[in-house]
């Protein structure tokens, strides 16, 4: 089965076509980052414009990729939610309109659960049951995974999510948008040692995140250092390394209490190096596999679409002949495959 994967849920236009026998064909992602970047941040109604203007030619610049046509095709996947309510119309959209017209199937697809999978989009493919660190600019998430569309949230961000203290300390830093890359990028040039940041509700029991008040703490320790390009350095370093070990410190917890031994982290923050370098020596003692998707499908894009509409479309689930999105949408909500 060839599904031809659409997302559209934020400030990425993604595409990709995914084949049950050969795997990933091809996949382009159009980023937005110069349309917002004057704004500090996304703006709905430009990006679902922008999906508007890129999607068609992307579809076809896919499709040419993979040496394929629309005739090709067996069925169509796109991003349902969660998201912006406009741009997630934009791919629902065309992508259920565009298999009516071609008579093949369609599904809506759950954008963390396509995050969730896109791991299995490289080799060796994690195995069920296992642990998911889910880490965005929107969520940040421990699920327990006991099989597709079965899962447990064991804890999640109460206010902002890891991405998104990324991006807010960025722009306190004065960093340019996206401000979670550039962060991490100045924080290379920091000292160890130079601020203590607190690791958030890791002295309290449970699994749940609470980033909102770390970001406080970079603000007004930046009011109150001399705001030299080496202070702000040593500030995104802090910060960084207080991010990174409280997702440990949680990680490690939920290990432990589900006795699990196989530890997925997806969602764009996944990308962060120094996440991936330190998790895996952090947790090294509970003999633990940690999984990652390779550094291009971390963000959001086409082919964890395409994925995870395959695994449902090849279930028997289909997309009824309505066009709606689901901004809001609890992944525990999902039907189990």
């Amino acid at each position: 089965m060839r599904v031809l994967g659409i997302e559209t849920s934020c400030d990425e236009t993604g595409i990709a076509v995914y084949d049950s026998q050969l795997g990933l064909q091809a996949h382009e992602v159009y980023s937005q980052i110069e349309l917002h970047k004057v704004y500090g941040g996304v703006v709905p109604e430009l990006a679902s414009r922008d999906h508007i203007r890129k999607i068609s030619p992307l579809v076809k610049q896919t499709l040419a990729s993979a040496n394929l046509t629309l005739q090709d095709l067996n069925g169509i996947a796109y991003t349902q939610g969660p998201g912006l309510i406009g741009a997630l119309l934009v791919g629902a959209t065309f992508g259920r309109t565009l298999a009516w017209s071609l008579k093949i199937p369609a599904i809506g697809v759950h954008h963390m659960e396509g995050h969730l999978l896109a791991p299995m989009l490289d080799e060796p493919k994690p195995q069920f049951p296992f642990l998911a660190l889910l880490v965005s600019g929107g969520h940040t998430q421990i699920i327990h995974v006991e099989k597709v569309g079965q899962y447990t949230i064991l804890g999640e961000s109460l206010d902002d999510a890891a991405g998104e203290a990324f991006d807010k300390t960025a722009k306190i830093l004065g960093l340019s948008y996206p401000g979670g890359p550039a962060l991490a990028k100045l924080a290379e040039l920091g000292r160890p040692d130079q601020y203590q940041f607190p690791r958030p509700m890791t002295r309290k029991p449970g699994l749940d995140f609470s980033f909102s008040g770390l970001k406080t703490f970079a603000l007004n320790t930046f009011q109150n250092s001399d705001k030299s390009d080496q202070s702000k350095a040593d500030i995104a370093f802090a910060f960084q390394e207080a991010v990174i070990d409280t997702i440990v410190i949680k990680c490690v917890r939920a290990l432990k209490q589900t006795g699990l031994k196989r530890l997925v982290i997806a969602g764009g923050v996944s990308a962060n190096v120094q996440l991936r370098e330190q998790l895996p020596l952090k947790i090294k003692h509970l003999q633990t596999e940690v999984y990652y998707p390779k550094p291009e499908l971390c963000t959001d894009n086409g082919a964890m679409i395409a994925y995870a509409g395959w695994l449902r479309l090849v279930a028997g689930q289909r997309a009824s002949t309505e066009i709606f999105a689901t901004p809001r949408w609890d992944m525990q909500t999902l039907e189990a495959l």
